[in-house]
């Protein structure tokens, strides 16, 4: 990998967020309870990421404790970012994981410096926080925890039902600062979500989650994203999914149609050419050459579908491309500032939204 062999103490200007030099490996392991799979510690140098202002990403600032993802959602776009390792886009992302063991401690300082000014940070934008992983190393409640005693307002974006660990903590953060809470949930068949997010939680236990977040006194917001052309776009389809997430108690709904970014297209089509040849065709045509994201005629078409059934469950939302960058985004960790006290803490009793 690339970190190996390189000089002890040397930096990397474009290594990913916390892989700049050798020192920061501590070790790689791998254990019975996660079979097939290994976890390479690192002490990380930053946890706070800055989205380049060149993003089409509605807020400004993530944290991301892991890289790679069990998960392994065939159509992931965060695939790529393994390459830089030396690690491939596809089974080395599901499998070696990147965890930053210090990020907690790193995300502290970093939150204390007199130039930070308590802007919404986002959770869940490029791995999932709540993967496997954070079942061994249990760094998202001392993440929650910096961010809400600095008086910093944040989003989790997941897929993990491990979030439900977390809920009590949560719920008092949102006490001090604005927190939101956002569920992933694409596949509601259970044969094609086996096949497409094989380590994923059952579609059931993330409703199941939705309710508890819920009923615990949040505004969740479903991730009804990607919308996978010909296999979860039918009107029958949406109508279904768009059912349970109401009953699950979800009060908004993002959605959008599948990208196939560098990294993910070779894996998502080999997936594509494995279980539905039929197919591959068809999103030739739609994703032709280099083209990541799905024509503007079919985000329209589907935005038709959609939007009337939406309205029909009697859910609020909106497609991902209904906001530029820079426009506010309910449910997320929007760019606007919390109303902080004298003391640059978040005033009490923000609203859970």
């Amino acid at each position: 990998m690339r970190w190996q062999g390189q000089q002890l103490g040397t930096a990397d200007a474009s290594a990913l967020p916390g892989l700049e030099s050798l020192n920061s490996l501590v070790q790689s392991v791998s254990t019975p309870e996660f079979a097939e799979m290994t976890f390479h510690e690192v002490l990380c140098k930053s946890a706070l990421n800055h989205v380049p202002g060149s993003s089409a990403m509605p807020f400004d600032w993530t944290v991301n404790p892991y890289r790679g993802c069990s998960h392994a959602c065939s159509y992931c776009f965060a695939r790529g970012t393994h390459e830089y390792l030396e690690l491939d886009a596809g089974r080395d992302f599901d499998s070696q994981i990147i965890v930053k063991v210090n990020v907690a401690d790193v995300l502290r300082r970093e939150l204390n410096r007199s130039t930070w000014q308590q802007e919404p940070v986002m959770l869940g934008t490029n791995t999932d926080p709540y993967q496997r992983a954070e079942g061994k190393y249990q760094l998202m409640p001392e993440i929650a925890s910096a961010l809400t005693e600095a008086g910093t307002p944040f989003s989790i974006l997941t897929k993990g039902t491990l979030l439900r660990r977390d809920l009590p903590l949560l719920k008092d953060a949102a006490d001090s600062v604005r927190v939101s809470i956002a569920l992933s949930i694409a596949v509601f068949d259970d044969q094609l979500q086996k096949l497409i997010e094989p380590g994923t939680p059952s579609t059931a236990a993330r409703l199941a989650t939705v309710r508890a977040a819920a009923d615990a006194g949040f505004r969740v917001t479903v991730f009804l994203m990607p919308i996978i052309p010909h296999l979860t776009d039918s009107i029958a389809v949406i109508d279904h999914a768009l059912h349970e997430i109401r009953a699950a108690g979800a009060v908004r709904v993002v959605y959008g149609a599948l990208h196939l970014r560098p990294g993910a297209k070779q894996w998502f089509m080999q997936w594509l050419e494995n279980e539905h040849p039929e197919l591959v065709s068809s999103y030739l045509g739609l994703y032709p050459g280099v083209s990541a994201n799905a024509p503007k005629g079919y985000r329209s078409w589907l935005a038709k579908r959609v939007r009337p059934l939406m309205r029909v469950h009697g859910l609020d939302g909106y497609a991902e491309d209904d906001h530029p960058r820079g426009a506010p985004v309910s449910g997320l960790a929007a760019r606007s500032r919390v109303v902080t006290t004298s003391r640059g803490r978040a005033a009490a009793g923000a609203t859970l939204f």
